[in-house]
């Protein structure tokens, strides 16, 4: 203990709360000490700093991350319009080829060389039926909504009588 001038100071004792307080018939029973606070004053504003710095960049980051997509997608854009090109020259370079220009005048546009007799087949299941002497096939069956609307239109007529 030490002691200056007329106050002494106490170091070793407990404080005013956490003394004991004796109760009827000698028992003791301790107070309650104050609990100490969840929060200190510099840690409420370090996390209001932290929070202020969080929003402050969110609308930059998420900027960056709309324009890192956009420029992936004109990327992949670019790479399909390059595979497009590609295709396309070599298209061209079909259609530098005597051979395949002949080809597709012959497919296309019928073209034959001078001698060779054309052969067209028509694909004409009726005709080729009524040369075969056989009655025209069947025609499909209405469907069920015309049936019912033809019965619609139908009831309609007679009352209209």
């Amino acid at each position: 203990m030490r002691t200056t001038g007329s106050t002494r100071i106490q170091r070793n004792r407990p404080s005013a709360s956490r003394r004991t307080v004796t109760v009827n018939r000698g028992t003791t029973k301790r107070t309650a000490a104050p609990r100490p606070r969840a929060l200190t004053g510099r840690a409420t504003v370090l996390i209001i700093v932290l929070i202020a710095l969080a929003l402050a960049y969110t609308y930059p980051l998420r900027v960056y991350l709309a324009q890192r997509s956009q420029i992936e997608q004109l990327e992949a854009d670019q790479a399909a319009q390059r595979e497009k090109i590609a295709q396309t020259s070599q298209e061209l370079q079909k259609w530098n080829d005597p051979e395949y220009l002949r080809a597709q005048a012959r497919e296309k546009l019928f073209y034959v060389r001078p001698g060779e007799i054309p052969l067209l087949v028509l694909n004409d299941p009726a005709g080729a039926a009524a040369d075969a002497g056989q009655k025209d096939p069947a025609a499909p069956p209405d469907r069920w909504y015309d049936t019912l609307w033809s019965s619609v239109q139908a009831a309609d007529a007679e009352s209209q009588n």
